[in-house]
């Protein structure tokens, strides 16, 4: 069974990624904006909160500052963590890569 710190560890791996990849690509953000407007709108006025934290960060933070969050481990980043909308900026051979080092540190 994984344990929490361990799913959290998984998730800072896959998020600190992803940061590498908008750093060399910043266009990327869009792609983040672009699925939490969708699923804002698919939510409409049910939109957990946590959706419109990620929209405040996405709207108004500067790019370096989204940076640190994604490299960040405390408590507030694994909450958002939880809800990120930069799923798909990972191609499925990285997150893949990065899923099997974490499966082989559980042997």
């Amino acid at each position: 069974m994984r344990s929490h710190e361990w799913i959290d560890e998984r998730s800072l791996a896959l998020d600190r990624q992803v940061a590498a990849k908008l750093r060399a690509d910043p266009s990327l953000l869009g792609r983040a904006r672009a699925t939490l407007d969708r699923w804002l709108a698919q939510r409409a006025s049910a939109a957990p909160a946590v959706l419109r934290e990620w929209e405040e960060i996405l709207s108004r933070w500067p790019l370096e500052r989204i940076l640190d969050l994604l490299a960040s481990s405390d408590e507030y980043t694994r909450r958002l963590r939880q809800s990120s909308p930069f799923c798909g900026i990972l191609s499925p051979e990285e997150r893949l890569a990065i899923l099997k080092e974490y499966e082989s540190r559980r042997a």
